[in-house]
């Protein structure tokens, strides 16, 4: 009994993780307005072949097959929504990455806007990132702290090297991350003044 019930889980749960997979339902693939999600799937930056071969997959289950033209006259026009210069931007400070999908004409732009943000969630990363090794050997610190009290008189000096260690590590935080936040600074100008001209470069350093 047990077996025929994890026999079932593990199934429902193969049949749950290749639902995941699909990126249209079995409805969707019945309604489907090819021009409508071409558009939608350009307006998102998708890589054209492997989104179109993802959607053809999908709907194998129910014998649809997509309809290629239509569908990429939907996503071209989903890609000029896509391919401006903010779009870029939020797109780099959202962390997502680019597909080259952009046509020349309008890559360049797009790309100005897509690294200026990109170093803007970089920097930012890496902020939190040392924000939480800070807090993490700030607990420690209190930890051996609470140790220290009760240790025996052979354990003191370890432990007191221990938590001294542990503050140089601290303080070199600290100054890397007055460092980064400078850094930042500057990035979040340069993004505003990009906000208000995103149709200009930058007068700084490129990105």
């Amino acid at each position: 009994m047990i077996r025929l019930f994890l026999a079932l889980a593990a199934a429902i749960g193969f049949g749950l993780f290749l639902a995941s997979c699909n990126t249209l339902s079995k409805e969707e693939c019945i309604a489907a307005d090819w021009r409508v999600i071409g558009e939608s799937d350009g307006a998102a930056g998708y890589e054209p072949q492997q989104r179109f071969a993802a959607h053809a997959k999908s709907c194998e289950r129910v014998k649809i097959v997509p309809d290629q033209t239509i569908w990429f006259q939907g996503y071209q026009a989903g890609l000029v929504r896509y391919c401006t210069p903010l779009s870029g931007l939020a797109r780099g400070q959202s962390g997502n990455g680019y597909a080259n999908v952009c046509p020349p004409e309008t890559a360049s732009g797009f790309l100005r806007g897509f690294n200026l943000g990109s170093k803007q969630h970089g920097l930012q990363e890496r902020l939190n990132s040392m924000q939480n090794d800070y807090s993490s050997k700030e607990t420690e610190i209190d930890e051996l702290s609470d140790k220290l009290k009760d240790a025996k008189d052979g354990d003191r000096s370890e432990l007191r090297r221990r938590i001294e260690d542990l503050e140089d590590d601290m303080h070199e935080i600290r100054r890397d991350q007055r460092d980064v936040q400078d850094e930042l600074d500057r990035v979040s100008e340069d993004v505003e003044w990009f906000q208000r001209n995103p149709n200009v470069a930058l007068p700084g350093p490129g990105y």
